[in-house]
């Protein structure tokens, strides 16, 4: 047994080396369409991930990511632009992600008096009340047309195409320049909610959803980690807001609305709830789906290319109902999810290669690698 689990780690390390590995080297090999839908899925991981913390570790029903992801896009919107205070873009993501932890942190207090399905539906409030002030305060949010996004500037490399660059050959363009900074934030939001979830405050917060009572009387403070997890997963979502505002380069406030609380509801449920590998899949699923259908909406069966009025169903709809129907499988067949499917999957084949042999096999049946050599006669 101890010899295999230094195995494991050196296969785990290898298997982690290789994906990281290849995730580095796409851009010079995939197009812009393949990396926009690679940064969207980033972005939205990184959001899916403090939804994880929210609601599958800590038990808190949340409809109103959507609103955070708003505060952290616009909040960097009018940091970094004009009108604004026109700060380095650099310092304006830091703080309009601090921005959506503070915004977490104010509406904490609702979330330690009520529960349930009464707090999904406070925080639903929120997307209808953010989505009225980004309408109304034009100053700050351009109103119904939005803004453009500034593009991010670190230390004079800026992550835009207003000055050319090429790497082995290939230009390098927002979109390639994006996608190392995506990776990199992917990367720290992965390894940062792993180490929350391995260490006390993980097991506090698991022992917040199973039962405030036992955990009150184990020593934790009900209070204070309700009101940590609401902000460090608000941060989360600004953090997924400041990427997804970089990507889309235009912010508008259609987009931060109910549909995509849902959206990420969908995708903690899909991928598992309580694990950043499944989050981070069931993120990739739902953002992937409905690009990969509107791309490809000409050579599927009974969907419609964008743009089209004969009735027939859209791509963006037909995604929808596609993953709506996975989340009825998902909850039927596979309740902890994706990731939990795959857990069973690999503990099976760990099994079958551990199984002894069948009874009833002797000596005799075994092959003659394995037969004892006749023992020579003594001289």
């Amino acid at each position: 047994m101890s010899e295999r689990l230094p195995r494991a780690r050196a296969i785990r390390l290898g298997l982690t080396l290789a994906a990281v590995t290849v995730l580095c080297a796409l851009p010079f090999y995939l197009d812009a369409f393949w990396l926009r839908i690679g940064l969207f899925s980033m972005a939205a991981a990184v959001g899916a991930v403090g939804l994880g913390l929210l609601s599958g570790t800590a038990g808190q029903l949340s409809l109103g990511h959507a609103f955070f992801l708003a505060v952290g896009a616009y909040g960097y919107v009018w940091l970094a632009g004009e009108p604004g205070p026109g700060l380095p873009t650099a310092v304006a993501a830091v703080l309009a992600v601090l921005l959506a932890g503070v915004a977490g942190g104010l509406f904490s207090p609702v979330a330690g008096r009520v529960r349930g399905i009464y707090l999904g539906v406070a925080t639903l409030a929120l997307v209808f009340l953010g989505h009225h002030v980004l309408l109304t305060a034009d100053s700050v949010t351009g109103g119904f047309n939005g803004r453009s996004v500034p593009p991010l500037e670190l230390g004079g490399f800026s992550f835009s195409t207003d000055s050319e660059l090429t790497l082995l050959g290939v230009p390098f363009g927002a979109e390639e320049r994006l996608w190392y900074l995506g990776l990199t934030l992917f990367a720290v939001t992965w390894f940062t909610a792993r180490g929350i979830l391995r260490g006390r405050p993980g097991r506090a917060l698991v022992a917040l959803r199973d039962s405030e009572t036992a955990a009150a009387v184990m020593g934790v403070n009900v209070s204070r980690y309700r009101a940590a997890a609401f902000v460090v997963s608000s941060m989360y979502a600004g953090l997924a807001g400041v990427l997804l505002a970089l990507s889309f380069r235009r912010v508008v406030p259609d987009y931060f609305g109910l549909v995509l609380s849902v959206d990420y509801l969908a995708m903690i449920v899909i991928g598992g709830l309580g694990s950043v590998a499944g989050a981070t899949a069931g993120a990739v699923f739902v953002t992937a789906l409905p690009l990969l259908m509107t791309r490809y909406a000409d050579q599927l069966p009974l969907v419609a290319a964008p743009g089209t009025t004969d009735g027939t169903v859209g791509p963006t709809e037909a995604a929808r109902y596609l993953y709506g129907a996975a989340i009825v499988l998902i909850l039927l067949f596979a309740p902890d999810g994706l990731h939990g499917l795959a857990r069973r999957l690999r503990a099976r084949l760990r099994s079958r290669r551990a199984a002894p042999p069948p009874a009833g096999t002797t000596s005799a049946s075994l092959p003659p690698t394995s037969a004892a050599r006749a023992k020579e006669p003594t001289p």
